[in-house]
């Protein structure tokens, strides 16, 4: 199989720390500045699987960019450049301690919950007499906090205000960004004959008090689309819809008797399933960017990332 990138170890100067997440590792390079390099590393259920996806790094990080030009215009964003094609670069934020989960569609987790009987998520309370991947009369937002290790968990807004995790005011912002961003994550999506079914979104504070979006945005990892044409017909005879996310991944997992439960572990990935897995990914770019893929040289990932890094800030 093709290299694939699973961790790295970045030599700077003025390099402060160093976070590693499930897909992302983030470095703090002096008082104002992050290098977020996005990985091939693949999560499902919050646990990461022992083999990476050749090239699906690359695509979350270009995905994530052009999105994020595409909004800057309504919310102000944290990227500054992307000098590598699996690298970001922008300002460092204090993150607020939560997602901003938000659904346009019963699918899911939404879904799972539904039909256990459960039809209030988060605080909210969902429509009576629907079925999986029917459309919500408007868009719901459940947040969930963010984990260091382990399980994100459901979180109302009013626990959210009540513990103190985001104020008030904050939170606010953060729904009316939320909403904003959906909404023009949804025209985009239109206009690739997708629909943007639910998402989420990080946002953190500047030292000046900013509220900026922080992360990756619109990606497969981080949002489900549906296929627009046929939405309507399947769901009039209950089939399961075509989409694009990292759903076939967890469906693959699941059929293999793995959800990320105590006591469970991952299934073998061999490398027919590796390779369908990142061309599925590949498709999943070229389908919502509207663009060809062109995959970057891997023979040597780590120097060409380290390379392109230091020639950005000068220190070759």
């Amino acid at each position: 199989m093709t290299n694939t990138l699973m961790y790295t170890d970045l030599k700077l100067d003025g390099f402060n720390s160093k976070y590693i997440g499930k897909v992302r590792e983030v470095y703090r390079l002096n008082e104002n500045s992050l290098i977020m390099i996005s990985t091939d590393r693949i999560s499902a259920f919050d646990i990461i699987l022992p083999n990476g996806i050749p090239y699906k790094g690359q695509i979350l990080n270009q995905i994530s960019k052009q999105m994020l030009d595409s909004t800057s215009d309504i919310v102000p964003n944290w990227l500054e450049a992307s000098p590598d094609p699996n690298v970001s670069i922008g300002v460092a934020c204090e993150p607020f301690k939560i997602e901003m989960v938000i659904r346009g569609y019963l699918s899911g987790h939404a879904s799972r919950t539904y039909k256990k009987g459960l039809k209030t998520l988060c605080g909210v309370k969902m429509q009576e007499g629907m079925i999986e991947n029917d459309r919500f009369n408007k868009p719901i937002i459940t947040p969930s906090t963010k984990a260091q290790e382990g399980h994100d968990e459901d979180i109302s807004r009013e626990e959210i205000i009540k513990q103190g995790i985001v104020s008030e005011s904050d939170y606010i912002q953060l729904e009316n960004f939320t909403k904003k961003l959906f909404e023009r994550g949804t025209e985009i999506a239109k206009k690739q004959g997708l629909i943007l079914v639910d998402t989420k979104y990080e946002f953190g504070k500047t030292n000046d008090g900013k509220i900026l979006l922080i992360d990756e945005i619109h990606t497969p990892d981080s949002s489900r689309y549906f296929y627009e044409q046929g939405y309507a017909e399947r769901q009039a005879k209950r089939l399961p819809q075509k989409q694009l996310s990292k759903e076939f991944v967890r469906q693959w997992l699941i059929s293999n008797d793995f959800q990320g439960l105590e006591g469970q572990k991952p299934p073998l990935m061999d490398d027919k399933i590796i390779e369908s897995i990142s061309e599925r990914y590949i498709e999943l770019y070229e389908k919502i960017t509207g663009k060809v893929f062109l995959k970057a040289p891997v023979n040597k990932i780590n120097e060409r990332i380290q390379s392109n890094i230091l020639n950005y800030f000068g220190q070759i």
